[in-house]
């Protein structure tokens, strides 16, 4: 059935381009509005992962215990600014609640009911693309120091492969004979059989954005100031140039973004950015073929059309932070000890704030009050991974169709329960 019906996705990210594009598909017209040029988002500066298997959430056992730890050493993989403490506190109480095991396995169920339609749900998205090689073949590797770093994270092996997802160990000889690069630096590491990178996180984006501009959606380069409301509904959004867009429905996909409207939307959720950083380099003068995360080191080595990106690091730095680049030299230091002759000539850093929620799951919801808008925000580290499935249950939603998917372990309203 094709409407004329207006309906408006705030944020252009690649969750919001998602919710977009399925929309479109049913016959809806469709206006994305973003600020930012087409590509130039969050996930641009990500590890460019469809990470299927990258369940487990942030908050594992005994974490509590390494926050002194995340405040005095600031090179490490993952750090808290001082400054950022006490606005952080309560979020970080929250989010070590669920550092129990019964609840990372109870969070790593929900969220690979989601993940493991991934690659589905990007298919048909992909199908009207111009190119046929956003995602690549290659599987990804996760290479260890010693056996001691591959035993620690057995658990969590054992547990994602209980799930369905897929790995297998690799010794010195196979990890050199996928990358020779690596060769004699290496004896232990992972397989993920089922991830895959795209081909480039900037690409990527843009031409899903192209995509949707060639089926007829219409893209805003501005942002929403104000959602305007009547009996229960959205009737209208109203832009920073002042210009107004009725619509008849709306979705809030704006990421970090998306905390603007939660008074609009009814809603209160301890939605943080965290930062993750990258650097770019062009013309490496190394040649890698697999995407390679070097779990001790806190970083990974991600071959992109653009150049390879070294990418890694988590910084708790407060809601209104700068970047702090100190953090991407750090990480580019590390990967000179693994590859010595990297070539950094016309590097480029770049930070990525992730939308976090305490439970690492993202808000996939309808707003309770106003019914005629759909949630889709918070996807931390997922939001490539999850980008297609979250733009087809708010398709669903907002069709008023049921989800073959139990999508209560994402409503907004697990934060006003105990325990949320």
């Amino acid at each position: 059935m094709t409407t004329t019906h207006p309906t408006v996705v705030i944020g252009g990210g690649i969750v919001g381009i998602c919710c977009a594009l399925y929309l479109q598909k049913e016959g809806i017209d469709v206006t994305l509005v973003e600020p930012a040029m087409s590509g130039d988002s969050t996930a641009k500066w990500s590890c460019g992962q469809i990470a299927v298997s990258e369940i487990i959430p942030q908050s594992k056992p005994g974490i509590i215990k390494k926050v002194p730890g995340w405040l005095l050493d600031q090179k490490g993989p993952l750090a808290l600014r001082p400054s950022a403490l006490p606005g952080l506190l309560p979020w970080m109480l929250r989010f070590m609640t669920h550092a129990r095991r019964s609840r990372i396995d109870t969070i790593a169920h929900e969220l690979a009911s989601l993940t493991r339609c991934a690659f589905q749900d990007y298919e048909p998205l992909l199908a009207k693309c111009r190119r046929d090689d956003l995602i690549g073949h290659h599987p990804t590797l996760e290479l260890f120091d010693d056996a001691a770093g591959l035993a620690h994270e057995q658990t969590y092996v054992e547990l994602r492969r209980a799930l369905g997802f897929v790995s297998e160990t690799l010794n010195a000889e196979q990890i050199a004979a996928m990358e020779p690069a690596l060769a004699g630096r290496f004896s232990h590491g992972l397989l993920l059989s089922d991830w895959r990178t795209v081909c480039d996180t900037e690409t990527f984006l843009t031409e899903l954005a192209h995509s949707f501009v060639e089926q007829g959606g219409k893209l805003v380069q501005d942002s929403v100031s104000r959602v305007e409301t009547q009996g229960g509904r959205a009737v209208g959004v109203t832009l920073a140039s002042g210009e107004r867009l009725p619509v008849e429905q709306a979705v809030v996909a704006a990421g970090n973004g998306s905390s603007a409207f939660f008074e609009a939307l009814g809603i209160k959720v301890p939605l943080i950015k965290v930062g993750g950083y990258q650097v770019l380099l062009p013309n490496p003068g190394v040649d890698l073929t697999h995407a390679t995360f070097y779990a001790d080191g806190g970083f990974g080595l991600i071959p992109m059309e653009r150049g390879l990106q070294i990418g890694g690091t988590i910084e708790f730095a407060g809601n209104r932070a700068e970047p702090n680049f100190k953090r991407a030299e750090i990480i580019l230091e590390k990967a000179k000890t693994i590859l010595p002759s990297l070539n950094t000539a016309g590097m480029e850093f770049g930070a990525g704030w992730r939308p976090f929620l305490p439970d690492t799951k993202p808000v996939i919801d309808k707003s309770p009050l106003l019914e005629n808008v759909a949630m889709a925000f918070g996807h931390g580290q997922l939001g490539l991974t999850l980008g297609a499935t979250t733009g087809r249950l708010v398709a669903d939603m907002l069709q008023g169709r049921d989800s073959q998917l139990d999508i209560s372990p994402f409503s907004a309203s697990r934060f006003t329960l105990a325990g949320g």
